[in-house]
């Protein structure tokens, strides 16, 4: 190699790059040695800019005294406003105000000082404008030096030769969008390039926030980002309402503009990784529901210093639950699952929260009476949530046996429990699937809620101050629960799709887990035995126009980037679901989203019988037999996309 491509190859990009970003903070020593070396240069400038005028700038004859002195004092405001603490680097308007006071107190000492000497000696020790001057050049010099080293080191850390940053915009003018904007400029490596904010007033324009200009938005977001070339839009307005987000949202879409928000800057726990905390709206961020207000009073009362069981406590909804009720302080909280390891998960989980409650981990199944009669002795429950039970529809289609053994006498053997060992409440989670249910796995639920009433009508006659309270909770499709479309959808998005619709008329209610739990303890809380609670699930949602949001939020185009394929009904997949019987009424309660189903009772007696052949029946896996059966027992229930069908007839 020639020494020519030695010395380019050696001044390269490339290894002032590397050399910078190697490059370790400066010792302060070294700071205060340029800024004493810039000190120098101000003060030589303003001696010869003096000299050119025929001026003196120092007239005492004592100059080396004043120069000592001149520089000693200049070094001990450095020491004291602390100018040398900051990291040129990452320098601020902080660092220029102590520099700005520090110049100022030389000013003021000088001006103090001349003015005593000339009071002493009847002159002057130095001319008073050569000082400012001075003093002024030295300022400008220390704020320069600094502005091109934080400059310099902008320039080479950005990584712009490695990857492609996404254009941005924020949408929003406030601390919070200053505060994004700010932290996205200066990481390492870069994610974003901001190109601009979007002021939605339209009060700011023609002004500039951080040297970057203040749109107007005159028309639909989408123009506006075309006209500055930008790709994706960051919300860090925090007082836009649901709707007008999801307007953005829609907008943005449409356009296949990436959409991104990003949570408030005061809750972000590492100020690290800024870019990780700009995430993709989420399909729940969408959701036109208003946040539930808990009557958290009535709540307390039931849960507080009591001992609660849980059954199902390691799945989706079972354990939102459980760190709900954890929440109000009970005296000890039973999780019971017979999934070993998901238990483990939620247990360790639980480890870290240092909660007051007691908690004991229960490996045990519901279908075993002798196991559960055993956890009612030992640890004597006041509240029970029965959140145990086999929920997808298309298995429990072909293993009613099954549907039959967890969901009816799992529920069965918990109910009889609760009765004997004077449990206060017990509150059922059902489901929208076990109204005019279409398939074995939404009647198996309808004949567990018909058995907690029926009990409870029974109870109250025999032992009306004492009897347990059986309430009945009902809700549709939760949003990320086990066996929801939302994680499967993001699964089949993120290998590259094709994203599979059972029918493309296919209609839900949607809420999120902590919402729907929250609302199973206000039910819980507010009932007084033999109600079915069913929830506000907000509007209903298009299956195919979820999946083409979901697609459009991962940055891809539906059918085009990611196929959308229709695969078919599921056996006993309804088109739509319900929240109430075709017979039933609604009763409003003091919560604007909970009302009571009025449901048709049965005889406590007749149903028992029936429930205990069904479960004889189920025991021999005879599956026409066992869903005829359950047709007797629930006589709405008509199998839809089911070789059940010709039992209908």
């Amino acid at each position: 190699m020639d020494n020519d491509s030695f010395i380019s190859g050696f001044f390269s990009r490339a290894n002032l790059k590397l050399s910078i970003h190697n490059l370790s903070y400066l010792p302060r020593w070294i700071i205060v040695m340029i800024d004493f070396s810039v000190l120098i240069v101000s003060f030589f400038f303003t001696l010869l800019i003096f000299r050119g005028t025929g001026l003196k700038y120092i007239i005492t004859p004592h100059d080396v005294l004043f120069v000592f002195s001149f520089f000693s004092v200049n070094i001990f405001f450095f020491w004291l406003f602390r100018t040398y603490s900051g990291i040129i680097r990452h320098s601020s308007y902080i660092d220029a105000v102590k520099l700005l006071f520090s110049q100022m107190s030389v000013l003021i000492v000088f001006l103090f000082f001349n003015f005593a000497y000339e009071l002493l000696y009847d002159e002057r020790a130095f001319l008073t404008t050569a000082l400012f001057i001075n003093v002024v050049l030295s300022f400008c010099g220390l704020f320069l030096y600094r502005v091109v080293v934080k400059q310099t080191f902008e320039l080479y850390f950005s990584e712009k030769s490695s990857t492609k940053l996404i254009r941005a915009i924020i949408y929003g003018t406030d601390a919070n969008a200053i505060s994004v904007a700010n932290a996205l400029k200066f990481e390492t490596p870069s994610r974003f390039k901001i190109v601009g904010f979007v002021d939605r007033n339209n009060q700011n324009a023609s002004k500039r926030m951080l040297d970057l200009p203040i749109l107007v938005q005159k028309k639909k977001l989408p123009s506006l980002m075309r006209t500055v070339g930008a790709e994706a839009v960051i919300i860090a307005d925090k007082s836009l309402g649901k709707e007008e987000q999801l307007i953005i949202v829609d907008q943005c879409l449409e356009f296949n503009y990436r959409v991104y928000t990003v949570p408030l800057i005061t809750d972000w726990e590492n100020q690290k990784e800024i870019s990780q905390k700009v995430k993709n709206i989420q399909i729940e961020d969408l959701l036109e529901r208003k946040p539930i207000v808990l009557d958290n009073k009535s709540i307390s009362k039931q849960l507080k210093d009591r001992t609660v069981l849980i059954s199902g406590a390691a799945g989706s909804i079972g354990s939102e639950i459980v760190r709900q009720v954890l929440s109000f302080n009970p005296k000890k909280v039973i999780i019971l699952d017979q999934a070993e390891t998901p238990l483990h998960h939620l247990s360790l989980e639980l480890e870290k929260n240092n909660y007051t409650a007691k908690i004991h981990n229960v490996i045990a199944d519901v279908r075993n009476f002798e196991a559960m009669s055993k956890v009612f002795k030992l640890y004597k429950p006041q509240v029970v949530f029965h959140a145990a039970a086999y929920k997808h529809v298309p298995l429990m289609e072909e293993n009613p046996s099954q549907a039959i053994l967890t969901n009816i006498e799992g529920t069965k053997n918990l109910a009889d429990l609760a009765c004997e060992y004077n449990v206060k409440k017990f509150v059922m989670v059902s489901t929208d699937k076990a109204v005019n249910p279409s398939n074995v796995m939404g009647a198996s639920k309808r004949i567990a809620e018909k058995y907690v009433q029926s009990l409870q009508i029974k109870n109250s006659k025999e032992d009306k101050a004492n009897a347990t309270k059986f309430i009945t909770t009902r809700f549709g499709n939760v949003l990320g629960s086990n066996g929801s479309v939302v994680p499967l959808f993001t699964k089949q998005i993120a290998a590259g799709g094709p994203v599979t619709i059972t029918h493309p008329d296919i209609i839900r209610y949607f809420m999120t887990i902590p919402e729907a739990c929250q609302l199973v303890l206000e039910a819980g809380a507010m009932g007084n035995g033999g109600e079915i609670y069913i929830f506000d699930m907000g509007k209903p949602v298009k299956i195919i126009d979820l999946a083409k949001k979901m697609i459009k939020l991962a940055g891809f185009i539906p059918d085009k980037d990611i196929k959308i394929e229709i695969v078919g009904l599921r056996p006993g997949e309804k088109l739509y679901e319900e929240l109430l019987n075709d017979t039933s009424k609604t009763i409003p309660t003091h919560h604007e989203k909970i009302m009571i189903a009025e449901e048709i009772q049965d005889e406590y007696e007749k149903l028992h019988s029936e429930i205990n052949e069904l479960i004889g029946i189920a025991n021999f896996f005879s599956n026409d037999d066992i869903v005829a059966k359950m047709k007797t027992i629930v006589p709405e229930f008509i199998s839809m996309n089911s070789t059940f069908e010709v039992l209908d007839k």
